[in-house]
């Protein structure tokens, strides 16, 4: 009957638990985020404004138009596509934030019906 009354207590105090999402103060500014090539840590930058991301990153520059959808959402499209694969928009959706960083979750903006989605998740730290 105790295990019981603590798991109630338990699921009861989880279940008001909220993520925090600062969403609008990551809307525009300077970003740091790593990802991995071949098993090597890289970090890459981008600057975003309210229509426009720049990424820096694999001695690159990469630009593309954002579309927001809501606060916490947004659409980005590769502006001078030079492929396939670049040519797809890409919905991005913050999850939660902090003081200075965002975590955000990633797939094509239109799904494939032969292919099963593909989510992925990163970080991003505002650097300015």
């Amino acid at each position: 009957m105790r295990i019981i009354l603590l798991l109630i207590c338990f699921l009861l105090l989880t279940g008001c638990y909220t993520v925090e999402r600062n969403c609008t103060d990551f809307k525009t500014g300077t970003f740091e985020f790593t990802y991995n090539i071949d098993g090597v840590e890289k970090t890459g930058r981008f600057v975003r404004t309210e229509a426009l991301n720049v990424d820096y990153f694999d001695n690159k520059i990469d630009s593309a138009s954002v579309r927001w959808i809501n606060d916490c959402e947004f659409v980005q499209k590769t502006i001078h596509p030079k492929n396939m694969a670049e040519q797809k928009a890409i919905h991005f959706k913050i999850l939660s934030t902090t003081e200075d960083a965002y975590t955000f979750e990633y797939q094509l903006a239109v799904k494939d019906p032969y292919k099963k989605a593909r989510v992925e998740k990163g970080s991003a730290k505002k650097i300015n």
